[in-house]
């Protein structure tokens, strides 16, 4: 059993395109400004291990693994608890950068069979884990 979902969210930030990028590849430190990832190990120059949860209460345990780490679009293939692909695009615009998050995956096993069910809430909670992302990035740019 497997279930898909589509995300997708736009926000501008005060920063320039390259000072987003750079936040936006260094996957070891996200733990260190966005408070809904947990762990990062670094498996490669372009694998990562990395733990999440957002205010549900589960973990999702994902393999990301760079495909694009260059503006105006940087991607990860995802692999683990859920499968896809997570792409930023990021375009200047004013002295800022227009961010379009974009994030298509699949799951299996429980949270698929639980998606029948809960998919608002756990749309919701995904909503809540980029709430957390746009907070902390803001912060760690040092920008409103």
């Amino acid at each position: 059993m497997r279930a898909t979902y589509e995300f997708r969210a736009e926000w501008t930030v005060g920063a320039p395109v390259e000072a987003v990028r750079e936040v936006v590849v260094d996957l070891e430190h996200y733990p260190e400004w966005w408070p809904q990832v947990l762990a990062v190990a670094k498996l490669g120059p372009d694998d990562a291990r990395v733990i999440c949860r957002s205010v549900l209460p589960y973990r999702l345990d994902l393999l990301l693994h760079a495909v694009s780490r260059s503006a105006p679009v940087v991607e990860v293939a995802v692999a683990g608890d859920l499968d896809g692909t997570v792409r930023w695009r990021l375009d200047p615009v004013g002295d800022g950068t227009r961010m379009l998050f974009e994030q298509s995956v699949a799951v299996s096993g429980a949270l698929a069979l639980a998606s029948y069910v809960a998919r608002p809430v756990l749309r919701w909670n995904h909503d809540r884990m980029l709430a957390g992302c746009l907070e902390g990035l803001r912060r760690r740019l040092g920008v409103d």
